[in-house]
């Protein structure tokens, strides 16, 4: 497991064009410092947290990544009892490879549901209504992807499985001659006019409360936050849609302020060890994602992959709390870390 969790420090693991984005994803944690504080009892400490209303162990959500089942057999299933088991909530993705009803009754958990909007606006609307009757607890929508981005890795050699969500309501069978078959299928559904006007459309086929997923700057926070959702989430979809985006953890602070604690913001993107998860509190995110490490613990182990994986996570987030004299995630402030930009002015 832990030569798993190794090798996504490295960029090789997805061998693209958007290599510089997805090595400055991870990178930029590294230049982010934590400024420790001594002398204080932290005999016990305490990771949890409240997201939306739901208390959870730490503050980490899996994110919701597609297709599972082209790590294991029995996909966002053994996700999601592997993300009940560490008490987290779990992001099941509109592109499931197991349906909403599977995974809702695997086990008992919050869960939140991340959706596109298509063309065919009655299917996002069903997908919608069906997590909503299931029992999950938020809409997470995913906001930068009014076109598929160029996937060099995917073409001419993506694997397509069964998207089960879908059968009987639209066809997922899309070949193209050109490219991969995805980014036809993507070409085909998505619907490339989404705008923030339509955010009151998806509130007005759902009482659930809406996230937006793809935010990278305090403009669009702002106007996320107008529009009417409960929280914003810093992502440039794991760099898989446009290379040269910034690092999600260098822009978090930007829209942090331009938040100014009205909704919560959440990380998505580059974390790889519990350190990282504490410097992104410290910069204001009230949690973060985890999409690849939840991947690799999946299809090393199934369930229990992935529950290592959070288990991993959470131990070290825990002693590093314990060494920076934080005994609980309200005490992790903007004093606990420096960036690089702030000791490049320290030096002037």
């Amino acid at each position: 497991m832990l030569s798993f969790l190794c090798c996504l420090n490295s960029p090789k693991v997805l061998p693209t064009l958007r290599i510089s984005t997805l090595k400055e994803n991870v990178e930029a944690f590294r230049r982010i410092t934590i400024q420790p504080r001594i002398l204080v009892d932290v005999s016990r400490i305490d990771m949890s947290t409240v997201i939306l209303g739901h208390k959870t162990s730490a503050p980490i959500i899996v994110a919701p990544t597609a297709s599972h089942q082209l790590a294991h057999p029995e996909g966002e299933v053994e996700t999601a009892r592997g993300a009940a088991a560490c008490n987290v909530i779990m992001g099941l993705s509109f592109m499931s490879t197991c349906t909403v009803e599977e995974v809702a009754s695997s086990c008992n958990a919050v869960r939140f549901f991340q959706t596109y909007v298509y063309k065919r606006r009655d299917i996002t609307e069903l997908m919608v209504r069906r997590a909503e009757s299931n029992g999950f607890r938020a809409i997470i929508l995913t906001a930068d992807t009014p076109r598929l981005g160029r996937r060099e890795a995917d073409m001419n050699k993506m694997i397509s499985p069964r998207l089960r969500n879908f059968e009987g309501h639209t066809s997922t069978e899309v070949v193209s001659d050109k490219g991969s078959n995805l980014e036809a299928y993507a070409a085909e559904t998505l619907d490339p006019s989404l705008c923030w006007k339509d955010i009151a459309w998806l509130k007005s086929i759902t009482k659930l409360p809406i996230l937006i997923k793809g935010v990278l700057t305090g403009e669009d926070a702002m106007k996320a936050i107008k529009a009417g959702v409960v929280g914003i989430i810093v992502s440039n979809h794991g760099t898989r849609q446009l290379d040269y985006t910034p690092a999600t953890i260098s822009v978090l602070e930007e829209v942090v302020h331009a938040a100014q604690g009205k909704v919560p913001v959440l990380l998505d993107g580059g974390i790889r060890r519990g350190t990282d998860i504490f410097k992104a509190l410290a910069l204001g995110a009230k949690a973060v994602m985890i999409g690849l490490p939840g991947i690799y613990g999946l299809a090393a182990k199934g369930e229990s992959g992935v529950k290592q994986v959070i288990e991993m996570l959470k131990n070290k987030l825990e002693l590093t709390m314990a060494l920076a004299g934080c005994c609980s995630v309200d005490d992790i402030t903007r004093s606990h870390v420096k960036t690089d930009k702030e000791r490049f002015l320290c030096r002037m």
